[in-house]
């Protein structure tokens, strides 16, 4: 992966992230981190029934590691060109499990200068080792303006 620079930046380049191997310690450290113990990550007995109209068969990432990764993915690429993260929506789209190997990737959507700043608009994905998006979305970075001769 490159660092950003906003002049070359154009629609339709990507951004590649690090893969990450999920397992059992890396769900319980995210518990941890984050606080939320919901069985769902924790539990195999609780998740083999039906949870909702869904039986994920066992536990599964928290799907805000998957946010997670994407940011990581985003600031590495960004903050060195002076850049910040400024807005990310995903939605959840499949279960991560144990044993899971997934990576966050981004495709610059758009560009756009503003009398204060400069954007950039990007499709951003997770996908797991069978190349199954497992979570997808939007992040919007901004750029600093550039400086005015006098």
């Amino acid at each position: 992966m490159t660092t950003a620079n906003f002049e070359s930046l154009k629609a339709g380049d990507t951004i590649d992230g690090p893969a990450f191997a999920v397992s059992r310690e890396s769900i319980r450290l995210f518990c941890d981190a984050s606080l939320d113990y919901n069985p769902l990550h924790l539990d195999d007995n609780y998740m083999k029934g039906d949870f909702g109209k869904t039986n994920f068969g066992g536990i599964i990432m928290h799907g805000m590691n998957n946010f997670g990764l994407i940011s990581r993915m985003l600031t590495d690429w960004a903050l060195p060109a002076g850049a910040i993260h400024r807005r990310l929506e995903t939605r959840w789209l499949k279960p991560v499990k144990p044993g899971d190997t997934i990576r966050p990737a981004g495709t610059i959507k758009a560009k756009q200068v503003t009398a204060k700043s400069r954007w950039v608009l990007v499709d951003v994905a997770v996908q797991n080792q069978r190349g199954e998006t497992v979570a997808a979305g939007e992040a919007m970075l901004e750029f600093p303006a550039t400086a005015k001769a006098n």
